[in-house]
């Protein structure tokens, strides 16, 4: 990677860590759209629209287990809502540089658009939010469940959302910063 494309990236990933704190202090944790990318196809397939994605630290032992102790700690969605709140609202999202560029999903299994990213294995995600656009042509992959990467996805999703179904799928979006594309957002005054 050059330096403009790690410089991309790193950018990237301090606004995302920026927009997750804010939305963890501020927002009680609800998504933001920068937090929720406009997903599209990457070769022109029909689907366009919102998906919820993570961004993961490179090094997610200690979070898998945090986030397992927290959802195991109570049966109370309420209980679990207000640890996670208070545990990521702190310093979890304090170095951008501990964070993985590949990013998460958690999808149902038998969903068409989780079939049709696997299949494709390309998309790509479009954030926008604080007057920043980031346009980002990904690779798609399917996580193995043994990975730190699924266990966290899949745990974390577990303190915000007790009724999620049984038959998941987790897919790791990649970009490719060469292709990448940033842009400040001017509005209208």
């Amino acid at each position: 990677m050059d330096n403009q494309t790690d410089d991309l990236k790193s950018q990237f990933l301090a606004w995302q860590c920026l927009v997750r704190q804010r939305a963890m202090r501020v927002g009680d944790g609800r998504p933001t759209p920068g937090m929720c990318p406009h997903l599209s196809l990457a070769d022109g397939g029909s689907y366009s629209g919102q998906v919820t994605v993570l961004i993961i630290r490179t090094d997610a032992a200690e979070d898998v287990s945090q986030f397992r102790h927290m959802v195991q700690k109570t049966h109370d969605p309420a209980d679990r809502y207000k640890a996670a709140i208070k545990y990521l609202s702190a310093t979890y999202y304090q170095k951008s540089q501990e964070f993985s560029d590949e990013m998460t999903g958690l999808f149902s299994a038998q969903g068409l658009l989780a079939r049709a990213l696997s299949a494709r294995g390309s998309c790509i995600l479009d954030f926008s939010q604080f007057g920043s656009r980031y346009r980002l042509p990904c690779s798609v992959r399917e996580l193995n469940e043994e990975t730190d990467a699924f266990e966290a996805t899949y745990w974390h999703n577990r303190l915000f959302n007790s009724r999620m179904p049984a038959d998941i799928k987790i897919l790791g979006f990649s970009p490719d910063w060469r292709g990448a594309v940033f842009e400040e957002i001017r509005s209208g005054v």
